[in-house]
Formats: C-alpha cells, structure tokens, sequence
C-alpha cells in the first residue's frame, strides 16, 4: 500500500464510488442511442456526444457531494489551469471512448480525489462488467460485482518470472512496445483489454502482470486507476521509471504498470538502456 490518508477524506469514498456507478450506469444505457455513440476524432482520441454527457452528470453529482472541492475533467479544458488546487477531484467520465462508441466493452468511468499533489482516494467503474474499484490511499483496494460477486480486496499477482507473465494492451495481439516488452521479460500470456484504466485494474485484480506505454498519458487517464493498482500492492510509473507528480502540466510520455513493483523497476532499466 501507498501511504495513509486521513479520514476526514475517507468518508466521502462511498458516495463518490456511487455517483461514478451512477455515470457508468447512464453511459451503458445511452450506448442504444446513436447520438451519445457519435462523434469525431480529435487528433488521435475519438471524441464522443457521450463523454460531454458524461462529464455533466459525473461533474454534477461529484459538486452536490462537496460543493467546495473543485472538478477537474478532461471534458473541460479550461478548467485544466497550473498551478492546480491543493485538493481537487480529477475526472474521466468516460475512459475508452472508441471501445464505447464501437460496441466493446472495454470503457470505464473514473474519478479521483487529489490532495497535495496525489491521489488519496478512487473510484472506477467499468458498466459492461458490472464491476466498481474503489480505493484509499494506505487503506487497500477493492472490487465489487462481477464473478465472483461481493466486495473483495484486491491483491495484484506477483510477476512469477520467465515464461509466466501475462500483458495487457488494447489490441488483438501485443504490437511495439507492448510486442518489445513481452518477448523482453517472457510473457506467455496476453489479455486484451479496452481503456488504460480498465487494463490497471486488470493488473490490479490478478488478470494480468504488466501494462506498458508509451504514448501520450494524460493524469485524468491513470489517477484514480493508478491508486487501485498502488493499493493492491502494485506499482505505476512513468516510462523513465519516476513516479506520477500530479502537478504542472497534464500530460507525460508513457508508463508502466506493473503487479511487482520489481518487475515495474526492470521494465524502466529496460527503456532507460534503450534510450
């Protein structure tokens, strides 16, 4: 686990995890109308009516819970402002948007508290799966729904060494540096999954023992998933292997998200000797 957070921040993890579902629950259902699923690509993002849709209600219901914390989304730009607020929440009301708008899965909506510059509590919710994570900072991880059922505490699966390791990515089979990264540290296994915080969550629950990228990552993208992962004992970092600061600009090059803090480490070796 990452550290200890306070209580008084503790007690508002229910309602926010609830109100994330409550957005989740609403994108699922408007996935029947064409026009939540339209939309354009804006350079290498797909931009859906849906994610300003889930913006508004995940924004409103996050504002009627604290009134005077304020919402950082990636659906508002101009709020995105440096120096940010010493406690904020940082949004992504709907994370995988291509998945979404084509009829996969692979889509999640998330929210994280950040307080001086990191995360302190989370929640993510992936609707097609009927699965919500939740997590507070130095106070574990948990999944609830899916199979099993019930709410259970998540433990990221060491990386069992060569020839053991399962990756994830979003494609049918790993490619660039997923496809690098695989042959390099002996994966046999491969789960495809959908947005970036689906596949943390993966790596946090067990399914799967590395994610590694090396693309755009912006903070709304790993802060609420990047917690799960920490609190179920796994480890995030940046592709140089430096942790995620939550400060000055929001978006970075790559990361990694390892169940095995070591294997994070070597993996970061590994593109740090690669140049």
């Amino acid at each position: 686990m990452s550290g200890h957070v306070s209580g008084e921040w503790a007690g508002l993890l229910p309602a926010a995890a609830e109100a994330v579902a409550e957005a989740g629950a609403l994108l699922r259902a408007w996935r029947t109308d064409a026009r939540a699923t339209s939309g354009h690509w804006d350079g290498a993002q797909f931009k859906a009516r849906a994610d300003a849709m889930a913006h508004e209600e995940l924004s409103g219901r996050l504002r009627r819970l604290a009134p005077g914390i304020p919402v950082l989304s990636e659906e508002d730009p101009a709020g995105l402002r440096d120096p940010r607020p010493d406690l904020y929440w940082l949004i992504d009301p709907l994370d995988g948007t291509a998945s979404y708008a084509h009829g996969f899965p692979g889509y999640v909506t998330q929210a994280a508290l950040v307080a001086g510059a990191r995360p302190v509590l989370a929640a993510v919710c992936a609707p097609e799966w009927g699965v919500r994570y939740t997590a507070v900072r130095g106070g574990g991880a948990f999944a609830e729904g899916g199979a099993p059922d019930g709410r259970r505490r998540l433990a990221a699966a060491p990386h069992p060494g060569p020839g053991a390791g399962v990756l994830t990515d979003n494609t049918p089979r790993p490619t660039g540096i997923a496809r690098a990264a695989y042959d390099r540290f002996g994966c046999t296994g491969y789960l495809e999954s959908g947005s970036l915080g689906l596949k943390l969550c993966r790596v946090a629950e067990g399914r799967a023992h590395l994610f590694v990228k090396d693309v755009c990552v912006r903070d709304w993208d790993v802060a609420a998933p990047g917690l799960v992962l920490e609190e179920a004992g796994g480890a995030l970092r940046r592709l140089d292997g430096t942790p995620f600061g939550f400060t000055g600009s929001f978006e970075g090059t790559g990361l990694i998200g390892a169940a095995d803090p070591a294997l994070c480490a070597a993996v970061a070796a590994w593109r740090g000797a690669a140049g």
